[in-house]
């Protein structure tokens, strides 16, 4: 059983996020998933990577982008 310290720390930490759902087609999150894996990274860390790039993108044709893509939880650096 986590420590109420433990715990503590974990609230803290889950008010600096926000947090996004998506809904996606049956069986199309075992394919992300494997891919992430194959990258060593986690499915939220690979999701996040993989928006932040697509945002770049659009900032690069004129898109503007908000907020810091190195605040994202479970990135492989």
């Amino acid at each position: 059983m986590a420590s109420k310290a433990h715990l503590e720390g974990n609230k803290r930490y889950l008010q600096t996020l926000d947090e996004i759902r998506i809904r996606i087609p049956k069986g199309r999150k075992a394919v992300i998933q494997a891919a992430s894996a194959a990258v060593g990274e986690s499915l939220n860390g690979y999701v996040s990577k993989a928006i932040d790039e697509r945002i770049t993108r659009q900032g690069a044709a004129g898109g503007g982008v908000e907020g810091d893509s190195d605040a994202r939880e479970g990135t492989a650096q």
